[in-house]
C-alpha cells in the first residue's frame, strides 16, 4: 500500500527546504510567500536498518524498500478557507494525502516570517484553524445536500446526518473531526469528504542546528511538542537546513555529522518512523535469494490480506504462511539457521502478522 504525506506550513517556515532534502527534489526555495505555487511530489524510500541487513544475508539482484510519497504544498497563510493566498489550490492538494506534517517554524534568522514574527504557538492556531474552517465549509455543504435527501433512507439514513452534525459541532468547538467517534452507521460516506482535521496529523518542529539534538521538552520546539501530546498526534523536531546539507554529503560522513551534533538519524528516518506510527501501519518482509523487499500493511492485517498486499492470486489460493522474525533468521544466518532453532512457524490465514516478520507464502494457483 502506498502512503502519501502532505507537508504544510505557513510560507517560509521551511517546508520546501525540508521537502527538497528528504526527497532530492528541487522545489523553488526563496524567502517570501508563495515560492511553492504547484505542489512538488517525491517518492522516496524508507530507511530500514533491517532490510539493509536482510540483503547483506541474502544479496539478492533486488533490494526493494517500502517509499513514502512527500507532496510540498503550497504555504497555507491565514484566510486560506476563504481562497486568501492560494487557498482552494493548496487544500485541494492536501485532501489527496493520508497523513499532514504541519511544519513549524522554530528557527532564528533572517528569512522573513510573513506574521512578522517567530511565535509556533500563533502558527500552530492559524495551520489549525484553517483546517478546521474549510472543514467546516465542507461539512455545511454536505448537511444543506443530504438533510433533505434523509427523508429517502434508501439515499442517505438519518444516522449519517446525524455524524454530519456531530462533526460540525466539534470543529464550531475548535475540535478536529478525528476526535469524534463516530458509529460505523454515522461514518458511512464520509470517507469522501476527505476531511483535513479527519487525517492523522504530524507536528514537525523546524529548529537551529544547535538545538537538534537536545530535549525537545525545552526550549523552541517546546511548544510545539506539548500540542501535539494534547492532540494525541506524532511530534518530530528536525533542522531542515541541516537536512539540506547533509543530502550534500556521503552516507558515513553525514552519519559522522549526525553523531557528533547527539542526533541519531537523519530526518527522514524519524519522519517515516513518526508517520507509520500516526497511520497505524507496520512492515513485513520477504526474503530470498532473488530478491528482499519491504511491504506496508495496517496493524492488526492478517496473513491472507498481507498475502493479497503482495499480489491478488496468493489471498485467493492461500493455504499458509511460514513465518519468522527478521531478528532470529538474521542471528540464525538463514532459514535453516533459524529452522534449527524452532524459530520459523506456520500460521493460518488468520494469524496477526507483527512488525519484522518476514514471511513466505503458500498458495494454490
Amino acid at each position: 500500500m502506498s502512503l502519501a504525506v502532505g507537508i504544510v506550513g505557513l510560507p517560509n517556515s521551511g517546508k520546501s527546504t525540508l521537502f527538497n532534502a528528504l526527497t532530492g527534489g528541487r522545489a523553488l526555495v526563496g524567502d517570501y510567500p508563495f515560492t511553492t505555487i504547484d505542489p512538488n511530489t517525491g517518492v522516496v524510500p524508507v530507511p530500514d536498518g533491517r532490510l539493509q541487513r536482510l540483503a547483506e544475508l541474502f544479496r539478492p539482484p533486488r533490494v526493494i524498500p517500502a517509499t513514502v510519497t512527500f507532496t510540498d504544498i503550497a504555504g497555507l497563510v491565514r484566510g486560506a478557507s476563504r481562497n486568501e493566498g492560494l487557498g482552494n489550490q493548496f487544500l485541494g492538494h492536501v485532501r489527496t494525502t493520508d497523513a499532514i506534517a504541519l511544519v513549524v517554524r522554530a528557527f532564528t534568522g533572517a528569512v522573513a516570517h510573513v506574521e512578522g514574527s517567530v511565535d509556533p504557538v500563533r502558527d500552530m492556531d492559524i495551520l489549525e484553524l484553517e483546517l478546521a474552517l474549510a472543514d467546516l465549509a465542507t461539512v455545511d455543504r454536505r448537511l444543506e445536500r443530504v438533510e433533505e435527501r434523509a427523508r429517502r433512507p434508501s439515499e442517505v439514513t438519518a444516522a449519517q446526518v446525524a455524524g454530519l452534525r456531530r462533526i460540525r459541532d466539534a470543529l464550531d468547538d475548535g475540535r478536529p473531526a478525528r476526535a469524534v467517534a463516530l458509529a460505523p452507521e454515522e461514518g458511512s460516506g464520509l470517507q469522501a469528504l476527505q476531511l483535513l482535521t479527519a487525517k492523522p496529523a504530524l507536528y514537525v518542529a523546524n529548529v537551529d542546528e544547535a538545538v537538534l539534538g537536545a530535549d525537545p521538552g525545552q526550549g523552541p520546539a517546546a511548544a510545539v511538542a506539548g500540542r501535539a501530546a494534547q492532540a494525541g498526534a506524532g511530534f518530530v523536531t528536525v533542522s531542515a537546513k541541516l537536512e539540506a546539507e547533509l543530502a550534500e554529503l556521503e552516507v558515513a560522513e553525514a552519519g559522522e555529522y549526525l553523531r557528533s551534533l547527539g542526533v541519531a538519524e537523519a530526518g527522514l528516518g524519524r519522519l517515516s518512523r513518526a508517520a507509520y506510527a500516526a497511520l497505524g501501519l507496520l512492515t513485513f518482509f520477504t526474503a530470498g535469494e532473488k530478491e528482499v523487499r519491504a511491504w506496508t500493511l495496517p496493524r492488526g492485517g492478517t496473513a491472507v490480506e498481507a498475502a493479497g498486499a503482495i499480489h491478488t492470486d496468493f489471498a485467493r489460493g492461500f493455504i499458509r504462511a511460514e513465518v519468522c522474525d527478521a531478528e532470529d533468521l538474521l542471528t540464525s544466518g538463514g532459514y535453516a539457521g533459524v529452522r534449527e532453532r524452532g524459530r520459523r512457524r506456520l500460521e493460518g490465514r488468520d494469524y496477526e502478522v507483527r512488525d519484522g516478520d518476514v514471511v513466505h507464502f503458500l498458495f494454490n494457483v
